[in-house]
Formats: structure tokens, C-alpha cells, sequence
């Protein structure tokens, strides 16, 4: 008897070790990642932040299986500037990237190539945008025009060498206007799109947010066939995969601003075995992704990166990596330059150009939804929270308390009851900009559109 326990047991122990010895080594592997990167998508326009109007059956999916960031956020409300950001892991101004269409300098390091040094093959598909082609990416599969952006992902991963771990940078044109009807089989009822506050809820706005929800769907079923084929290959339980947004939504008071409506992003992240369906409330900013995956990848972290791993929220979605997150404004389109601080409790915003009224961007402007607002402003028809856009001139600061003013209306910078709180947030900042260089323009881009029309003006 003794002799058949003694086996049994060194049976077990074998058995252990062996299992322990292959759990070690699935650690020890690089996972791959994945960034699915939408252009121009609200934070909470899909099933996972709340909007059930719209058809986002994969995006949910990534939701039920992953960690699911209620306050993540971006450098920037502006194409290049954000994405630029995202891959320098620096904010706008310190990467030479701070206005609409600046290409890197060539000094800047961008984390992909810190991932090549590390073994990996890396290769963006869709939208790039910050400037020329970067070696840092091994294969560029360029959109040649075709609406969505989306239609040669799931070429790039079919094509990648299947000895490297790899880093895909998926990124659609989707929603990004002009948007055209029945995209999809299965259109948005105007009916049932949810109209924030501040907008107008008229006939032609809810048609215009009906034609934004379906370019979303459109993305969305490019994201499902990619991680189909993530699981016909093998390699979806070794794949960090994140969904994510360049900036908001492409209406007044989204993109481009530095409210929630403009910076805060949706960030789901799916790494099986790692995350499981859960929340967290933890601040990230978009700049912490560059050091994250170097990490996550034994990669080595450059000095230059700004930002700051969230790998313990991975494992421990309770932790606390930062304390705040930081947004710039800087030109797209229309002359501006504001900074804001935000943590759980306020948003701070500091305009350098106050005089100047809030446009939106260019393509906003042109837009159905921007011109009708015009006209109703012009009849007297809007109420304050929709006339944003056409204040001038506005407060050189804004506080706002987050928490009991989610959309930001109320600005209480001028609150006696607040001033200990302005006082410290405007400190902060003031802490950022000396760290991080940051000056307001001697000479600031001007504006090169017609604020009301959205034309550009003659170059001559």
C-alpha cells in the first residue's frame, strides 16, 4: 500500500512539474498584438460603452472576452497628431507631430522598430497617415481608395512570416466622412440613433449619425473576419488584441475638442489566458501603449517614451498606473492651442486663443448635421449646450466636475467652491508643460478653411 501511495504520488509530481514546465514556456513566448484603430469613432458609440442601437456584434465579442478601459484616453483629438503619438509614445508636441498632417521626424524612434529589434515582423494595413513610409514597418499594404480602409487586413495577417511573432496595425477610414447610404445590408434606422445633448435631434442629424453608425458596422465586420482568422491560424490565444479610436466623432464638439466627446477613446483588450470579461476604471492614455508592448515583448523601452506601461492593469484590473492624462489642441484646419488635464474627478482645459470660437474641423463644417446647426443658431433655435461651437469669445479656462457633469456643460472655473481645485489642476499642468517643453506658437498656423463653409481658402 505504502508503495503504490509513494508512486501515485511520484506520479503527480511529474505530472505537475511537466505541467508547470509547459505553463513557463507559454509564458516565456512573445505574444503577438494587434491594434484595430478606427478613424473618427466616438468612445461610447458601440455595445460595450453603452450604445445598443448600434451593430457592433464583434466588438461586443472582444468585449465578453477582454478587459474593457471606461477611461482611456488620447493625446490628441486629431488624426496624425494621435496616431503619431500612439507610435512615438510621446505626446504631439514633444514627437514634431502636434498639427494635422506632420510627418515624424526622422529622429523619432517609433516602437514597431524597437519590436523588429526584438524579432518580430510588423506591418500596417489602411489608413497611416502620419507622413512617408516608415521602415519601422516591414509590409505596408496600402488602401488604394476603397471606402472602408479595412479590405487588405486580413491579407496582411494571411501574409506574415509564421516563424516571428508579429505587431499588426489594422486601420480603417471607417467612420471617417463623407459617408454614403446602404453600406450595409442591413442600414441604421435613423429613428433609433442616440442624439447626444448636445446636438439637435432633427430629421437630417439623425440620417447623418444613421450613415456614421453604419460605416462603424462596416469596420466591425472587417474586425470579425480578422479574428476568424487569427483562430483558423492558431495564434488567437497568443494575441493581444486591441480595439481603439484616433479621436471623436467626426460631429460639433467631438473631434478635435478636449472634452470627453473629443479624447476619450474606447480600449478593449483581449489577451486570452491573460484578460477575462471584466471593467476597469483605471486612467491609460494612449502614449502607454509604446512601452506596454515593449515590455510585453522583453523589447527594450527608449528613454524617449512619455508614457507608462499598463501591463499591471492587465493582470489586475484594481491597480493604478497614472494619476491623470493629458490632451493637446493644436491646428487641424482652424488656428488653436489648448491643453487639458483630467483625472477621475475634473477636467481643466486652458485656451491659449480664446477670441476664437470652437470650429470644429473642416470636414465637420461641410457636413449636414454642422450647417443645419448654423441655421438654427441664426433662428434662435438652439439651447446652450448645442451653440458651443459659435461662442466667441470663450473662457481662457474651463473646470469641469466629471463625475456629476459627464458631458462637460457646466464650467465651473470661476466657482469660488472649486478655486482649490482649479488652483491644483492648473499647477499640474503647469508641471507638464515645463517637463515636457511645451510652448504656445510665436507664430501660429492660421486658419485655412472658412470657419462657416468649411472651404478652403486660396493658397495664393
Amino acid at each position: 500500500m505504502k508503495n503504490q501511495l509513494l508512486f501515485l504520488i511520484t506520479v503527480l509530481f511529474l505530472l505537475t512539474s511537466c505541467a508547470d514546465s509547459k505553463n513557463q514556456e507559454k509564458d516565456k513566448r512573445q505574444p503577438n498584438f494587434i491594434v484595430f484603430i478606427a478613424d473618427d469613432a466616438a468612445w461610447n458609440d458601440c455595445g460595450p460603452y453603452g450604445n445598443q442601437a448600434i451593430k457592433t456584434p464583434n466588438i461586443n465579442k472582444l468585449a465578453e472576452d477582454g478587459l474593457v478601459f471606461d477611461n482611456a484616453f488620447l493625446t490628441a483629438s486629431s488624426c496624425s497628431p494621435s496616431r503619431g503619438s500612439i507610435l512615438t509614445g510621446r505626446y504631439p508636441h514633444s514627437a514634431g507631430t502636434q498639427e494635422l498632417h506632420m510627418p515624424f521626424p526622422e529622429e523619432q524612434i517609433l516602437f514597431p522598430g524597437e519590436l523588429q529589434k526584438a524579432g518580430y515582423y510588423t506591418a500596417i494595413a489602411g489608413k497611416y497617415h502620419p507622413g512617408p513610409w516608415r521602415a519601422e514597418f516591414d509590409s505596408i499594404y496600402r488602401y488604394s481608395g476603397e471606402p472602408s480602409g479595412c479590405k487588405q487586413w486580413v491579407k496582411a495577417i494571411q501574409e506574415r512570416p509564421k516563424d516571428k511573432p508579429f505587431f499588426l496595425w489594422l486601420a480603417s477610414i471607417d467612420p471617417h466622412r463623407d459617408y454614403e447610404p446602404n453600406i450595409i445590408p442591413e442600414p441604421h434606422n435613423p429613428e433609433d440613433v442616440i442624439v447626444p445633448p448636445y446636438l439637435p435631434d432633427t430629421d437630417s442629424i439623425r440620417k447623418d449619425l444613421g450613415l456614421y453608425y453604419d460605416e462603424i458596422s462596416r469596420m466591425d465586420s472587417y474586425l470579425g473576419k480578422v479574428m476568424e482568422e487569427l483562430k483558423k491560424q492558431g495564434v488567437e490565444d497568443n494575441t493581444l488584441v486591441i480595439y481603439m479610436a484616433d479621436n471623436g466623432s467626426p460631429f460639433p464638439r467631438s473631434k478635435t475638442r478636449l472634452y470627453d466627446s473629443g479624447i476619450k477613446t474606447p480600449f478593449i483588450v483581449r489577451w486570452p489566458g491573460v484578460t477575462t470579461k471584466a471593467r476597469t476604471r483605471s486612467l491609460v492614455s494612449s502614449i502607454d501603449i509604446a512601452p506596454t508592448f515593449c515590455e510585453l515583448a522583453g523589447a527594450n523601452i527608449p528613454e524617449s517614451f512619455q508614457g507608462v506601461s499598463f501591463t499591471p492593469i492587465l493582470y489586475d484590473n484594481s491597480v493604478k498606473t497614472r494619476d491623470h492624462i493629458i490632451g493637446e489642441h493644436n491646428w487641424h484646419d482652424y488656428q488653436a492651442h489648448e491643453r487639458a488635464i483630467r483625472n477621475h474627478k475634473f477636467l481643466y482645459i486652458r485656451n491659449a486663443f480664446p477670441e476664437l470660437s470652437a470650429s470644429p474641423s473642416a470636414d465637420v463644417v461641410r457636413s449636414i448635421t454642422y450647417q443645419e446647426m448654423i441655421k438654427l443658431d441664426k433662428a434662435g433655435k438652439l439651447n446652450e449646450k448645442q451653440q458651443d461651437c459659435f461662442v466667441k469669445p470663450r473662457r481662457a479656462e474651463e473646470l469641469y466636475d466629471v463625475i456629476n457633469d459627464p458631458y462637460q456643460f457646466n464650467n465651473l472655473a470661476e466657482d469660488q467652491e472649486y478655486k482649490e481645485a482649479l488652483t491644483e489642476m492648473s499647477r499640474l499642468l503647469d508641471t507638464w508643460i515645463k517637463e515636457t517643453d511645451d510652448k504656445i506658437p510665436a507664430n501660429p498656423t492660421p486658419d485655412k478653411f472658412d470657419r462657416w463653409s468649411g472651404i478652403r481658402f486660396n493658397k495664393s
